[in-house]
């Protein structure tokens, strides 16, 4: 790794100022709040309390650190600080590790980074997070009970996977990943392998049983390589073909050994590039989410740890400034408890990548503070204006849920591009 972050971020002074531009353009808005005329004169303290554009992590260590019990009421606090969107585990394999036998209540036997499902909504509703799906035919996380069987042995199991999810969460859940990582080398099924047919029939099922959600593709970037770019290629086709899919997933997980680290991401942390790519897949004509982030730090260091804040902060802001991204959700807030090794093992899986935004003792990495000072401070509302002598009290903010205080009372409205002018 470098030791020099100019080296491994590239932007020129029009990409800063298109970032500036779409921050300002993308996620904010003029709004004028309307009261009695008698209130000419008086003071308003506006302030943004939730964000309409959604930032998240993974859920996927909620009640989960059995090696230290104190870690589960921080990670609780930590999480609820900063995000307003929780990816939850709907691993089949994970939901159903036995036929038959289902692990979404919240008492259902644990299981290790797979929290039950219910667990995770009671957390949600309580601290005002939205649940996000992931993934409703995840083909690599099929359950054992399954391998050996064709598409047309798994079609009807599936299906009543997706009347269960359907009736317990598709009220309570906007976004339903339905695909997720069609381009995986290993698989344990045949099908996998050809994908179009299933592929095709899991977005009609889902169309079926979520007509109401927002049914998203999610998978890798390739890169800049444009001509194998098949993830693109493939969503295009399918869209081209009738197929419904509402929202496209983009996944920015940085996962090269050390000595790769600097090739690797010339093309990820090329702003210019970055956002040629992000207009690319907009064209689609779909809005983005990037759904699963990594940026590693490597080591326990504290430069190392500073660099990836300061990697952090460059993508954030570009893919918050860009007009067709709707959430911005990072992989694991915690490190030293990531899939593929033991709880402390930073050897192994991806651990190794130290890509957390706390620290394994929970303590708060550069990372996560630079985050929370994005989202609660620099990307906020919070001023005081004047009702005029027509009773108008007009201000520019962001997007979102407001807490509005004007003479001893205060209202709560949500302010979005729709809502120029709101009575009170």
């Amino acid at each position: 790794m470098t030791n020099d972050f100019k080296k491994l971020i590239v932007t020129t002074p029009e990409t800063e100022q298109r970032i500036r531009d779409g921050i300002e353009q993308n996620r904010k808005g003029n709004f004028v709040l309307k009261f009695p005329k008698e209130y000419g004169g008086k003071k308003v303290q506006v302030k943004l309390k939730n964000h309409k554009f959604r930032f998240g992590a993974n859920l996927f260590m909620l009640d989960e650190f059995i090696d230290d019990e104190k870690k589960n009421g921080i990670y609780r606090e930590k999480f609820k600080d900063v995000f307003n969107l929780a990816t939850l585990p709907f691993y089949w394999n994970s939901t159903e590790p036995e036929e038959g036998k289902t692990r979404y209540h919240k008492d259902s036997e644990r299981m290790y980074r797979r929290p039950a499902i219910d667990l995770c909504m009671e957390y949600c509703l309580e601290n005002g997070i939205e649940p996000r799906e992931h993934s409703l035919c995840y083909t690599y996380a099929y359950p054992e009970w399954l391998v050996g069987k064709t598409f047309e042995e798994v079609k009807p199991y599936l299906e009543r996977r997706m009347q269960e999810i359907s009736t317990r969460y598709a009220d309570k859940i906007p976004t339903i990943e339905v695909t997720n990582e069609m381009f995986w080398e290993q698989c344990k099924f045949e099908f996998y392998f050809k994908p179009e047919e299933w592929f095709l029939w899991c977005y009609d099922m889902a169309e079926k049983y979520f007509p109401n959600n927002i049914l998203a593709v999610n998978d890798g970037v390739t890169g800049h390589e444009v001509d194998r770019d098949k993830y693109y290629d493939y969503v295009k086709k399918a869209l081209a073909d009738g197929c419904r899919m509402d929202m496209m997933g983009l996944q920015f997980h940085m996962f090269f050994f050390k000595e790769q680290y600097f090739e690797k991401t010339r093309f990820f942390y090329n702003l210019p590039e970055l956002f040629k790519l992000l207009d690319r897949y907009a064209s689609l004509g779909l809005p983005l989410e990037i759904t699963e982030i990594t940026i590693p730090a490597y080591y326990d260091d504290p430069e190392k740890e500073e660099e990836q804040a300061d990697i952090l902060e460059k993508l954030y802001s570009l893919w918050f400034s860009h007009p067709a991204m709707d959430k911005i959700i990072y992989w694991n807030t915690v490190e030293g408890y990531a899939y593929g090794a033991e709880p402390g093992d930073m050897t192994q899986g991806e651990n190794y990548y130290r890509g957390g935004l706390l620290r394994f003792d929970m303590s708060e990495k550069p990372a996560f503070k630079r985050l929370k000072k994005l989202i609660k401070e620099i990307w906020t509302t919070n001023e005081t204006v004047t009702v005029d002598e027509n009773g108008s009290a007009s201000f520019r903010g962001f997007y979102g849920d407001y807490e509005i205080t004007v003479d001893g009372k205060t209202y709560t409205v949500n302010l979005d591009e729709n809502d120029k002018e709101v009575m009170l």
